[in-house]
C-alpha cells in the first residue's frame, strides 16, 4: 500500500517529477519484481539506472516537448483529416458529382462516417497487438519510421485521387477509401503506440505533450477544413489543398524524428536511461515478449477507463454529431448550411478536447488509484442520448427531437470533447508511471491498445446508433 500511496502523491503533487524522484517512486516496485514478478529476469541484476538518471539535463527551448507534440499531431492527423473532409466525401459518394452542393443522398454517403470509424479502428487493435509483440524484437526507430512512411505513401495516393473523376465507380472508390483508412489507421496506431511507449521513459510532461498533440491534430484539421470551405471555390480544389497540408505535416514529422530528436541532449539522456532499463538491453533476450500480467495487475482499472472514455466518444463522434443540422437550415444562411457542422461538431469538439488534455499539465486529479476516476468516466454515458435527441437528420425511426435549439449541440459537443480530453489523458499518462521501469514501454503499448479497443467497440455501436435514429 505504501508504494501505491507514493505513486499517487507524486503524480498529483508534481507535474514533472525529476528523474531521481521517479526512481524513488518505483523503488518498491523494482524490489517487488526482483522477488516475485515474472518480469524480474528482464532487468539486469547490476542495473546502472540510478547512475544513468541521476543527472537530468534541461529541455532547451522545449524542443523535445515540441517534437513530441508534433508527433502527437501526426499520430491522429491522418484520421482527423479523413473524418473532417465531410463535404468532400459527400461530393465524391453522392449520386451526382457534377456540382459541389453534395445535397443528393446515397447509401454510401449516408453511412460513410460509421463505416469509416469501423475501418479505422478494427485494424488499429490488430496493429497494437503486433506492436506489443514487437516491443523487444524491433527497435522503436524502425517501427516509428516505417509506419510514418506508409502513412505518407497512402496519403499521397489519396491526394492524387482528389482530381480523379469517380462518378462512374463510386463503389470502388468507397471500398478503396475504406482500405486506405484501414492501412493508415493501422500504421498510425503502430506509430502512436511506439512513440507513447518511448515517451514513458521521459518525465510525464513529455507524455502529456504527445497526447495534447493528438488533440491539436484534430483542431488543425477542423480549422483547415473551415478555411478551405471559405476560400476555395471548388470542392476538389479545397480537398486538394486540405490533403496537401496533411502531407506536409507528416513529412515534417519524419524529418524532426529522424534528424533533430537524436541530436538533443535531453532526449539522448532519457533514451540512454531507457536503454539501460530495456528488457533486451542489447542482449539475446531481445526476442522475448514482455510479461503481460504484471502490467495488467497495475493498470487494469486505468486501461478500462481509457477504453470506456474513447468508446463513448466514438459512438457519437463523428457519426452522430456530424449529422446534427441547424434547426434554421431552411433559412439558407451560410452559418446554418455550410459552416454549422464544421464549426459546432469538428472545431468545437477538437478545441475542447485539446483544452481538456492541456489541463492535465496543471491539474492531475483524481489520482491513479482513486475510485472517482472510473466513476467520472461512467458518467460520460449520458452524452450518447443527449446527442441522439438533438436535430440529427435524416431520422428514419426515432422521430422525437428533444433539443430543438442550435445551442444544445454546441454545449454537448464541448462537454464531450472536454471530458474526452481530460479523462482520457489522465489514465494514459498514469499507466507507464505505476509499473516497474523495465515495463514502461510495453505498458505504453498496452494503454494504447485499450484506447484502440475502445474506439473499435465504440465504432461498431456507432453504426447501430445511426441505424436506430
Amino acid at each position: 500500500m505504501d508504494g501505491t500511496q507514493n505513486v499517487q502523491s507524486s503524480l498529483n503533487s508534481s507535474y514533472s517529477p525529476t528523474a531521481l524522484d521517479n526512481h524513488n517512486i518505483y523503488e518498491d516496485d523494482d524490489e517487488e519484481s526482483d522477488d516475485q514478478s515474472p518480469s524480474a529476469s528482464l532487468l539486469p541484476k547490476d542495473s546502472p539506472v540510478p547512475l544513468a538518471v541521476r543527472y537530468s539535463p534541461e529541455d532547451s527551448y522545449c524542443l523535445v516537448y515540441i517534437i513530441f507534440f508534433l508527433m502527437g499531431i501526426c499520430s491522429l492527423l491522418p484520421w482527423n483529416f479523413f473524418v473532417t473532409a465531410k463535404h468532400y466525401w459527400m461530393y465524391k459518394l453522392s449520386n451526382s458529382t457534377h456540382s459541389g452542393s453534395g445535397e443528393q443522398r446515397s447509401d454510401l454517403s449516408d453511412y460513410f462516417e460509421s463505416y469509416l470509424s469501423i475501418a479505422s479502428t478494427v485494424p488499429s487493435v490488430l496493429c497494437l497487438i503486433l506492436n506489443y509483440v514487437l516491443v523487444n524484437r524491433m527497435s522503436p526507430n524502425v517501427r516509428v519510421l516505417s509506419s510514418l512512411f506508409v502513412i505518407l505513401l497512402v496519403f499521397v495516393v489519396t491526394t492524387v485521387l482528389v482530381k480523379v473523376d469517380v462518378s462512374e465507380s463510386r463503389v470502388e472508390f468507397f471500398v478503396g477509401t475504406l482500405a486506405s483508412v484501414a492501412v493508415i489507421s493501422g500504421a498510425s496506431n503502430l506509430f502512436s503506440g511506439s512513440v507513447f511507449g518511448i515517451s514513458g521513459h521521459f518525465p510525464m510532461r513529455i507524455s502529456q505533450a504527445l497526447i495534447s498533440g493528438q488533440a491539436m491534430g484534430g483542431t488543425l484539421s477542423a480549422v483547415a477544413s473551415i478555411v478551405d470551405l471559405a476560400v476555395a471555390k471548388d470542392v476538389t480544389d479545397s480537398a486538394l489543398a486540405y490533403f496537401l497540408t496533411a502531407d506536409v505535416f507528416i513529412l515534417l514529422c519524419i524529418i524532426t524524428y529522424l534528424l533533430l530528436l537524436p541530436k538533443l541532449e535531453y532526449s539522448r539522456h532519457y533514451m540512454l536511461a531507457a536503454t539501460t532499463t530495456s528488457p533486451s538491453g542489447g542482449t539475446a533476450g531481445a526476442a522475448s515478449v514482455p510479461p503481460l500480467m504484471p502490467i495488467l495487475r497495475k493498470t487494469w482499472v486505468l486501461g478500462l477507463s481509457v477504453f470506456y472514455v474513447f468508446s463513448v466518444s466514438i459512438m457519437v463522434f463523428p457519426a452522430v454529431s456530424s449529422g446534427i443540422q441547424s434547426v434554421h437550415k431552411d433559412s439558407g444562411s451560410p452559418w446554418t448550411t455550410t459552416y454549422f457542422v464544421p464549426l459546432t461538431t469538428f472545431l468545437l469538439y477538437n478545441v475542447s478536447d485539446l483544452a481538456g488534455r492541456l489541463a492535465t499539465a496543471w491539474l492531475q486529479v483524481p489520482g491513479p488509484t482513486s475510485r472517482v476516476l472510473p466513476a467520472l468516466v461512467l458518467c460520460r454515458s449520458i452524452m450518447v442520448p443527449l446527442l441522439m435527441f438533438c436535430n440529427y437528420q435524416p431520422r428514419d425511426h426515432l422521430h422525437t427531437v428533444l433539443f430543438t435549439h442550435d445551442v444544445y449541440p454546441v454545449i454537448f459537443n464541448c462537454l464531450l470533447g472536454l471530458s474526452n480530453g481530460y479523462l482520457g489523458t489522465l489514465p494514459m499518462i498514469y499507466g507507464p508511471k505505476v509499473v516497474p521501469r523495465e515495463l514502461t514501454e510495453a505498458t505504453g503499448v498496452v494503454m494504447s491498445f485499450f484506447l484502440a479497443l475502445g474506439l473499435a467497440v465504440g465504432s461498431a455501436f456507432s453504426v447501430l446508433i445511426v441505424h436506430c435514429i
